[in-house]
């Protein structure tokens, strides 16, 4: 991680600092041991996880005014953290995910950087069958639907790890594969609705995308 050019930055909640070191661009790469190469990242999709999307943004802003009360919260696909991080600053037991092997690291430094209690993390693979982390009340996660396969592993991912009354919050750019994602979750009984981010004030263009909302009373 030393050898990669590094930004520093500070995303503003209200009264509320996060803040990150991320890559410098989604241009940087660093697999010296072959670590990502060996979970089928490319040098190309490397550096995704490394930067703030808008989508990430967008989420933790929706996150901000959320009620979260005793919530047990599950940030899927984490990258940088950004909802992790904001969740962790207001007390909400929260833990991250993210297949990146970098992801750790980079949620550890972060952490530490805004003087809070470490985050629980798991390295998962959607397609996986084993991991330790148990079912949660709320998931959430940004930008998760690349590929035309991902909708069915993460509806299968969610529903492994959603409680009987469950809610979750997906934000999604735009990639056209969101209605897959409602129709897979709805067969699962969660009621599923849309809605466009109300401000946006804080990105540098329009957002395009939706925020995916599904609950299971």
């Amino acid at each position: 991680m030393t050898e990669l050019r590094l930004r520093y930055q500070t995303v503003e909640f209200g009264d509320i600092d996060i803040h990150l070191c991320t890559l410098r661009n989604n241009q940087e790469f660093h697999d010296p041991e072959r670590a990502a190469e060996k979970l089928g990242i490319s040098s190309a999709t490397w550096p995704i996880f490394g930067v703030i999307w808008p989508s990430s943004l967008v989420l933790a802003h929706f996150l901000a005014d959320y009620n979260i009360g005793s919530k047990r919260i599950l940030e899927v696909g984490c990258g940088m953290a950004l909802s992790s991080l904001l969740l962790n600053k207001l007390s909400a037991d929260i833990t991250a995910t993210d297949y990146h092997p970098e992801a750790k690291a980079f949620l550890q430094r972060n952490t530490l950087l805004n003087g809070d209690k470490a985050i629980a993390f798991e390295q998962v693979d959607w397609a996986g069958d084993e991991d330790n982390l148990g079912r949660f009340d709320l998931i959430v996660g940004s930008d998760l639907l690349y590929e035309d396969d991902h909708a069915l592993l993460l509806a299968r991912f969610i529903e492994e790890h959603a409680k009987p009354r469950c809610e979750v919050v997906i934000v999604d750019p735009g990639r056209g594969r969101k209605n897959k994602l409602s129709t897979l979750l709805t067969a699962s009984g969660f009621h599923a609705a849309q809605q466009k981010p109300a401000h946006t004030d804080y990105l540098d263009a329009e957002f395009k995308g939706h925020i995916l909302t599904f609950s299971r009373p």
